[in-house]
């Protein structure tokens, strides 16, 4: 079968398109003939070396993908060959097929497309556990979302808005913050970036000229970087800040006195994990996403979507932060 492969780590220029033997299911295993990928930050991560996942080489990069089973293994019992399903392989998913583990592959629902059901967990999934579960965001309460318009972001500004939060969109260009305003946020501001995003003085006073003097209650951080210390110092007495990612590069050092004088929480959210650790919840959180999905209450924004081949293209583009949205590679027509 077609891959793009990993043979040596660097950046997506390093990827090439190869053969690669099918993937055999063993027990407890899903093979799933892959329709669509999903391309997310971690996948520029992973084939430079620098995520926590290293899988031996040469490995196709893509963690969650949306086809049609082709086999399963023994002990294998809530998907058959022929479902439409969405997977998390976390890492092989830029592939003509791939096999994950039973637990982390879902029937997709009637009406969703395999591009949808290839862009809703890592984005979506996340941003759902990170709410409802690490933010516990309430009706009526505000929300900063920084690179609100990304996947995350604007997963963030619409399961937010479908909570009945009041929601600050905030990225690096008027596009951009326009993109989340026509996705359900109340409001928008645009951020500076290079060096002027590092006078954290003047930032800082940007986050609280938007957020208000009583400050927001959620902060939905996936940029990290320079932003984090200014974003910070916007958040409400008991607010909770929530960790996602680090798309601006740089890991963020907080002085310990902010959270001290704000009486906030900072709070980690690394979905994987918990998909690992909960299952359970893992499989609640799926259903109550394909019922917002259902609903018309979440919506993923595909901006572009690529051939296997040129795969590496859209990485760059989502590593570059130039991506609106959700990217795809498609690798069978539906």
């Amino acid at each position: 079968m077609k891959a793009l492969l990993s043979a040596r780590p660097g950046g997506p220029e390093t990827l090439v398109l190869d053969e690669l033997p099918a993937p055999v299911a063993g027990p407890g295993d899903v093979v799933v003939d892959v329709h669509a990928c999903g391309v997310n930050f971690p996948d520029a991560l992973i084939i430079a070396d620098r995520y926590q996942l290293r899988p031996p080489r040469p490995f196709a990069p893509g963690g969650e993908v949306a086809g049609i089973v082709s086999a399963t293994g023994p002990g294998v019992t809530h998907v058959r060959p022929g479902d439409r399903v969405l997977a998390m392989p976390g890492v092989g998913g830029m592939a003509e097929a791939v096999k994950v583990p039973a637990a982390a592959c879902h029937r997709l629902p009637e009406g969703m497309s395999f591009e949808h059901g290839a862009t809703l967990m890592a984005t979506y999934g996340t941003v759902h556990y990170a709410l409802s579960r690490r933010g516990q965001l309430q009706p009526g309460e505000s929300m900063l979302v920084l690179g609100a318009a990304g996947g995350i972001g604007l997963a963030a500004v619409e399961l937010g808005r479908a909570r009945g939060a009041r929601v600050i969109a905030a990225a690096s260009t008027a596009e951009k913050v326009a993109l989340a305003l026509g996705r359900g946020a109340s409001s928008g501001f645009v951020y500076p970036s290079g060096e002027e995003a590092r006078d954290v003085k003047a930032l800082a006073q940007l986050f609280k000229q938007h957020c208000g003097a009583d400050g927001v209650d959620v902060i939905c951080d996936p940029v990290g970087d320079v932003y984090a210390e200014p974003a910070l110092r916007s958040i409400a007495w008991g607010g909770r800040y929530l960790v996602i990612g680090f798309a601006a590069g740089e890991i963020p050092r907080v002085p310990l006195n902010l959270p001290l004088l704000k009486g906030c929480d900072i709070r980690g959210v690394l979905f994987g994990a918990h998909a690992q650790r909960e299952p359970a919840e893992l499989r609640r959180e799926v259903e109550e996403l394909f019922d917002l999905y259902a609903r018309g209450a979440i919506r993923p924004h595909v901006s572009h979507r690529y051939a296997l081949a040129d795969g590496g293209r859209a990485i760059a583009e989502v590593a570059g932060r130039r991506a609106l949205g959700k990217l795809v590679v498609t690798v069978r027509a539906d």
